[in-house]
């Protein structure tokens, strides 16, 4: 929330009264931003002099600097959510959305936004006036709206996951290095004191060396398999729909109902199915905790896949080997599936409400969290978390953040200089984790054998054509 005011400015307070445990953290990489306004004002003060008239320019006039200019695109649904964390701090230039209702509502939130039905247009006409940008749009029109943006030297801040193919990660990376922007994914979960909690008594022993880690989720929460496959029949695109602008790079193909505004998460081309929602969420705390990086080998086992949705359910098992703890192998659950319910769980815990978490599994014990983020991780049996707390009384090792959201991350890295905890550098490497699952998904069966340095599958043809959109439509051949 805004709470006081730098020369005529608004600058933000983060600290509420929530309980500290509840309260959100970044990576290890900003400086840590004091409670109290006065040591806030301070802190401001300070960066903006280090930092000269790059970025406060005005400060050092004696006026108030001028805010962040910042386009959203996408701005129904998670998008609308995304650009008003963003306008906590920059000012909103510029609203972009295929879906002119929706564009026509976030018109009244940001009046003096420019409004458009194509980035590349917005970016034609406001490219100059442009600082940053939020991509939150489907999976498929993540990596040409955020390209883009780099390409144009903006900073971005993009939804999970950030492309639904391996090749355009690489890609982004590679362009976000060379401009030298300020990056950001969708995850929040990452600002979250839990998940720097769990890597800290994962590195302490709370469990020994860990062997295995069983995640869980309850998506697809929309239709996938064969019921989805029989809805997807070619009509006419609603009226408020710019269905060529949605399709973005992908080949002209006919309107299919229910893709937009959700349903695409089904589809094989748009979307990314249920890992592709959740995993950058769920595989966050193994992924950063464990240090798991790229497995080796995956396969799956799928229920009702199709030849154009992501199937009802799956497992995906995926072996690593990993600088902390050697051999780790990673069961992914999807749909009905769910691992056992742990014996050490306390009786007072109703495994059917748990829709979403990941089991740690070590030489020593197991630890669990709970939900769609590692926010609480805690051993079993609770009372010997407990007990390992009051012996241990682990100290912090790792920086707890101080922004509530990825957008203000964003912008408080911009102005300061500085990263963001789920920065591209990160980013990129735990999305294509859940896009490798996603390529065994689509093999079920089959024992797929990845070399990381080549960025390719040793032993199956099939599953590199999945790494790479095979074509763009013309006029976008360079975002192939």
């Amino acid at each position: 929330m805004i709470g006081v005011a730098l020369d005529g400015a608004p600058i933000l307070e983060y600290w509420t009264s929530e309980p500290a445990e509840e309260r959100p953290s970044s990576f290890h990489l900003l400086p840590m931003i004091p409670k109290t306004t006065q040591s806030r004002r301070r802190f401001i003060q300070a960066s903006s002099l280090s930092l000269g008239a790059l970025f406060f320019p005005h400060v050092l006039r004696g006026q108030a600097p001028k805010k962040l200019q910042l386009a959203g695109i996408g701005v129904g649904g998670k998008g609308k959510v995304d650009i008003l964390n963003a306008s906590m701090g920059a000012e909103i230039a510029a609203l972009c959305d295929v879906d002119r209702s929706r564009l026509e509502g976030a018109k009244a939130l940001y009046p003096n936004a420019r409004t458009f039905e194509s980035f590349r247009e917005m970016f034609e006409v406001m490219g100059d006036t442009i600082d940053a940008v939020t991509v939150s749009t489907p999976d498929h029109s993540h990596f040409p709206a955020a390209m883009e943006a780099i390409r144009r030297g903006k900073h971005v801040c993009v939804q999970k996951p950030l492309v639904n193919r391996v090749w355009e990660a690489s890609q982004l990376l590679a362009a976000a290095r060379e401009k030298g922007v300020v990056t950001n994914m969708g995850n929040q979960g990452h600002l979250l004191d839990g998940i720097r909690q769990l890597k800290e008594y994962l590195e302490l022993g709370i469990i020994g060396r860990v062997k295995e880690i069983h995640v869980w989720t309850n998506r697809p929460i929309w239709p996938q398999g064969g019921k989805a496959r029989d809805g997807m029949v070619a009509a006419t695109a609603p009226a408020n729909l710019n269905w060529e602008a949605w399709l973005a790079q992908c080949p002209t193909g006919d309107y299919l109902p229910g893709l937009h505004p959700f349903a695409w998460r089904a589809h094989r081309e748009y979307g990314s199915g249920a890992i592709g929602d959740m995993g950058c969420h769920t595989l966050d705390g193994p992924f950063y905790a464990c240090e798991l990086g790229d497995p080796y080998r995956l396969q799956a086992d799928v229920e009702d896949l199709t030849d154009l949705t992501f199937p009802t359910s799956s497992n995906i098992t995926m072996w690593h080997k990993t600088r902390l703890f050697g051999e780790v192998k990673v069961i992914w659950y999807d749909g009905s599936r769910k691992p056992e319910r742990p014996a050490e769980l306390d009786e007072s815990e109703d495994w059917s409400k748990a829709k979403a978490g990941a089991l740690y599994i070590g030489e020593e014990g197991k630890l669990i969290c709970i939900g769609d983020h590692a926010r609480n991780p805690r051993l079993l049996p609770y009372a010997k978390h407990e007990d390992w707390l009051a012996k241990k009384m682990p100290q912090p090792t790792i920086e707890r953040a101080t922004a509530k959201n990825p957008q203000i991350e964003l912008v408080e890295a911009i102005l300061a200089g500085g990263k963001c905890g789920s920065n591209f550098e990160y980013a990129v490497p735990l999305t294509r984790y859940g896009l490798l699952g996603n390529i065994a998904v689509q093999n079920p069966g089959k024992e797929l054998e990845w070399d990381a340095a080549a960025q390719h599958f040793k032993n199956s043809p099939e599953a590199n054509l999945l790494l790479k959109r095979p074509n763009v439509k013309k006029g976008w051949e360079s975002f192939a």
